[in-house]
């Protein structure tokens, strides 16, 4: 296996291929920020529920379920905003509404990771990660 360049956009790339497929559940190898991403992703109902997986390997896994609504799938989109080669860091003041507050981005602060909303009503910035809807 090859080192990934972003294991980030790799998460939400098999997130993003599983909802599209109508797969019930996904693994991926596990880290801090997946395991923070999914929660936040849990938090705000785009999935149903997620765990770590050991002993599979040498490497723990991370096994998020998708949520669907009327066989359709909770999550209908994924962007990754900031990347390796350009990251994207945003004030407070300046966190976009995903398709007009249907949707969630997901930040990287000081303060840990968290919804676009809860930086807001913390009034912090930072690295923006992801888009959801």
């Amino acid at each position: 296996m090859s080192a990934l360049t972003d294991p980030i956009a790799d998460f939400l790339t098999r997130l993003r291929n599983s909802c599209t497929a109508g797969k019930p559940e996904i693994l991926a190898p596990y880290s801090k920020m997946k395991a923070e991403i999914a929660r936040i992703l849990k938090q705000e109902g785009y999935i149903s529920n997620f765990e770590v997986e050991t002993g599979a390997g040498p490497q723990p896994q991370l096994k998020v379920v998708n949520k669907f609504v009327n066989r359709a799938p909770a999550i209908t989109g994924l962007k990754r905003v900031s990347k390796p080669g350009l990251r994207r860091y945003v004030g407070s003041t300046d966190i976009p509404r995903v398709l007009g507050g249907i949707g969630i981005s997901i930040l990287s602060t000081s303060k840990g990771l968290m919804s676009g909303r809860e930086a807001k009503k913390q009034n912090v910035g930072g690295e923006l990660l992801a888009f959801v809807w």
